[in-house]
């Protein structure tokens, strides 16, 4: 079985050990698909480190790289090139394996030929990043998530495009600009401040034409027009009439109570929350004197009662009274008078 073109000669065909305390090698370079022993594990699937053999650790040792071990990843016929840390140094030798989303940054096919040498990249302190698809803003907290995406990380290189999982759900990342300036930059255990730029995709929506606004009521916020619960039902607020204690009909009121904009102001109107019905207020109007009428007829069948007083019986007994005793004065002196 042929395991990866690894050895002596090829190494130095292509750079050998390199200088003192550097290391460069070349691999097969293999998705994590690829992987006999490949577990579902988010940090092997779509994070940014890589498998390295077991050769590649004593390497590394003797030349005393220190931690943590940066990578940069390149592809000789594109020219072109990425970053990376490394994940564990479990692989066959002679092969290395990589990230899907690495694959495609360097248009790299299955078993094709990879070189990595070890680097030392600055700090990070600034990424600007671009999600490349709109479903991201279904996300809830993007920063949170992304944060924890990021901890399977340890470089990020200007114009990758990385790959991360969330609820079952794949994203893609565009990294638009990285500060320090440059190819790369490490983000372990740094503050890193991330600015994010609109889907790909995404659309700013339209505006939504305002009407003109008409005239409203004095307290309300809406026009009896709008009413329509109102109109079906015929309502008028204010529609009767005044009535007088005389009887008179009275004037016609100066206030116009269905006038418009450009008559005097009206009351406000009724407003009903939804599902609800207005039947009218119950009118009973005053009942009206009969003007018609004579004014005999009408002084007929007023105070028709009889009226008492206390004094009644006390002016009858008086004038009784007073005629008897004139009576007898005038047969007194007839009957005792001198003849």
């Amino acid at each position: 079985m042929y395991d990866g073109y690894y050895d002596e000669a090829h190494q130095y065909m292509h750079g050998g050990m390199g200088g003192a305390g550097s290391f460069s090698e070349t691999f097969r370079c293999y998705s994590v698909a690829m992987m006999p022993t490949r577990s579902e594990r988010p940090e092997l699937l779509y994070g940014g480190k890589i498998v390295m053999p077991q050769s590649a650790l004593t390497k590394l040792s003797a030349l005393h790289i220190s931690w943590p071990m940066l990578f940069q990843l390149t592809n000789p016929a594109h020219e072109r090139v990425t970053h990376s840390g490394v994940l564990e140094f479990t692989a066959e030798e002679g092969r290395v394996y990589v990230p899907q989303w690495m694959m495609q940054a360097l248009l790299l096919e299955e078993g094709q030929f990879v070189q990595i040498k070890n680097v030392e990249l600055p700090l990070g302190t600034f990424v600007k990043i671009q999600p490349q698809s709109v479903d991201f803003l279904d996300i809830t907290d993007p920063k949170a998530v992304l944060e924890q995406a990021l901890r399977n990380f340890s470089t990020l290189t200007e114009g990758d495009i990385i790959t991360f999982k969330y609820n079952d759900k794949l994203f893609d990342i565009l990294v638009m600009e990285t500060k320090p300036a440059g190819k790369g930059i490490s983000i372990v255990e740094t503050d890193l401040e991330v600015d994010f730029a609109a889907p790909l995709g995404y659309q700013e929506p339209a505006p939504v034409a305002r009407s003109t606004p008409t005239p409203s009521l004095i307290g309300s916020t809406t026009r009896i027009a709008e009413h329509t619960i109102a109109e079906e039902i015929g309502f008028v607020p204010f529609g009767g009439s005044g009535q007088r204690l005389s009887g008179k009909i009275p004037a016609t009121s100066s206030l116009n109570t269905t006038s418009g904009a450009n008559g005097p102001p009206i009351p406000a109107a009724l407003r009903l929350p939804p599902g609800k019905l207005f039947f009218g207020y119950p009118v009973v109007p005053l009942k009206q004197k009969n003007t018609n009428a004579e004014p005999d007829a009408v002084s007929a069948t007023t105070f028709t009662g009889q009226g008492q007083t206390l004094k009644a019986a006390r002016r009858g007994g008086g004038t009784g009274s007073s005629g008897g005793g004139s009576a007898s004065g005038s047969s007194g002196p007839s009957s005792s008078g001198p003849k």
